[in-house]
């Protein structure tokens, strides 16, 4: 662990389902519900410092996460991201996005296209996307 490494020293959200290898959590963002990530429970920075078999283990995690927050939430898209410019600790973001979200169609990053009220996810919609991660990854 790096003592400097928010994602080390912190779940990087809502824990919804971890194993030794990583973690996946939801993100408390009003303008993006259903915002999840994927974490490597490691401090690494890079998918290619991983063997193979881990880089397609951390992607099966980060497609089994799409496909829950697809079905519970029915978003106009997902987007698949791994940046960590900020926090260099392997991590993929894993964003359901709404045509009227604040950003759509521009990256959630990037210039916002519209004003948004809070859309933060209700319990049971909360609860079932957790649900049904657990489900998947088992």
């Amino acid at each position: 662990m790096m003592a400097a490494c928010e994602l080390c020293a912190k779940p990087g959200g809502e824990l919804i389902w971890q194993d030794e290898f990583c973690r996946v959590v939801r993100v408390d963002d009003v303008d993006y519900p259903g915002f999840c990530r994927v974490i490597l429970n490691r401090h690494t920075r890079e998918m290619s410092d991983l063997q193979a078999g881990e880089r397609e283990r951390l992607m099966a995690v980060v497609f089994v996460v799409e496909q829950a927050v697809r079905e519970v939430l029915q978003p106009e898209k997902i987007n698949l991201a791994s940046l960590g410019n900020k926090t260099p600790h392997l991590h993929w973001h894993v964003i359901p996005r709404f045509k009227a979200d604040r950003h759509f169609p521009n990256p959630i990053w990037g210039q916002s296209r519209r004003e948004t009220a809070p859309n933060k996810l209700d319990n049971p919609t909360a609860a079932r996307l957790k649900t049904r991660i657990q489900q998947l990854l088992g």
